[in-house]
């Protein structure tokens, strides 16, 4: 199973006085993640003030040249407000730099202040993500391109350069909780990648199987329906010290979230509930959270990609380098054992 890293480019890293320090940290992150044997580090995109993702392949190319080994992806890329053409070049020039090891993760965000920062209608929401996905996977399988469309000029056997060390270029589909998403992701063949950032994991089984049946049907192999798992998580020593060190943050940061969407502020019992055995937080001690992945890999039916979300409760880059040290060092071997 392969184990990562996703992050948001929190701003508020404990400790940082500027943002260019937060971004600098972010790398020497990225490159301790490599060299503790993580297999992916992936980087959102947000357009929001609390977050530096906002061009996340610029981070992701700044870490291509100080890592080796670790695959650079997105977490996600919001397809539908960028234009397809320009995504996909600036992943395959990422590829060339990192010498073949970008994928992208793309969808449709859980934010929407892209929509009006570019021009768009968010009444266009799934009409806009369809029709660039469409374009997206046409231009990663053909040099050359003729497409049309509504919400972007035609193109006529137009080529598209560069073109990836990678062929095809890896390209995932980022999911939340509709069940057309993860039909369509089976009927493409695409391997799913599956946001539980809340609730209880096991709860999701009733959809990762309507993404492989999906997928049969449309003839594609097991092989190729490959599903990951991206969690809130955060490992410490031990599980009572994960949850001191992280708790604080969570609540202040994603209470002030819940105002903006209307859900109460977040209380003890509501994280603690979370963080239970069949809930979807990782945030423990090494043994506890091997044991968990494991437990959420069967609930599912079998994952091939689990990814923590750690950097938006407000820890330290001490405490942040620690836990990536402890699931390259630690939980890893667990799991893989």
């Amino acid at each position: 199973m392969e184990i990562g890293i996703d992050s948001f480019a929190a701003a508020n890293v404990k400790g940082t006085t500027n943002n260019s320090d937060a971004l600098v940290q972010l790398l020497d992150r990225m490159e301790h993640a490599d060299t503790v044997g993580l297999d992916v580090f992936g980087i959102g995109e947000h357009h929001r003030k609390e977050f530096l993702d906002s061009a996340p392949t610029m981070i992701l190319a700044a870490a291509a040249a100080r890592t080796k080994r670790i695959i650079l992806t997105s977490a996600v890329t919001v397809l539908s407000a960028a234009d397809p053409v320009r995504v996909f070049q600036n992943f395959a020039t990422l590829d060339l730099i990192s010498q073949g090891r970008a994928e992208m993760v793309v969808g449709r965000g859980s934010f929407t202040e892209a929509f009006p920062l570019f021009g768009l209608n968010l009444h266009h929401y799934d009409e806009l993500f369809s029709e660039k996905l469409d374009l997206l996977l046409n231009i990663q399988n053909n040099e050359y391109v003729t497409w049309s469309g509504k919400f972007r000029p035609a193109l006529n056997n137009q080529p598209i350069y560069p073109r990836p060390l990678q062929n095809p270029l890896p390209v995932w589909l980022g999911v939340g909780g509709t069940p057309a998403s993860f039909v369509r992701a089976g009927t493409l063949g695409m391997p799913l990648m599956v946001a539980v950032i809340g609730g209880e994991t096991h709860r999701f089984r009733p959809l990762v199987d309507l993404y492989r049946e999906a997928g049969r049907k449309a003839g594609h192999s097991p092989e190729k329906l490959k599903v990951g798992l991206h969690s809130l998580g955060y490992v410490a020593e031990t599980t009572e010290q994960a949850v001191i060190d992280f708790y604080p943050g969570y609540a202040e940061i994603f209470t002030r979230i819940g105002r903006e969407r209307g859900w109460p502020p977040v209380t003890r019992p509501h994280f603690d509930a979370q963080n239970g055995k069949t809930g979807a937080y990782l945030v423990g001690g090494p043994e506890e959270i091997a044991e968990k992945i494991l437990h959420h890999s069967e609930a599912l039916g079998g994952i091939s990609r689990i990814t923590f979300q750690m950097d938006n409760a407000g820890l330290s880059h001490a405490q942040l380098l620690r836990a990536i040290e402890l699931l390259g060092t630690k939980v890893a071997p667990l799991v893989n054992k």
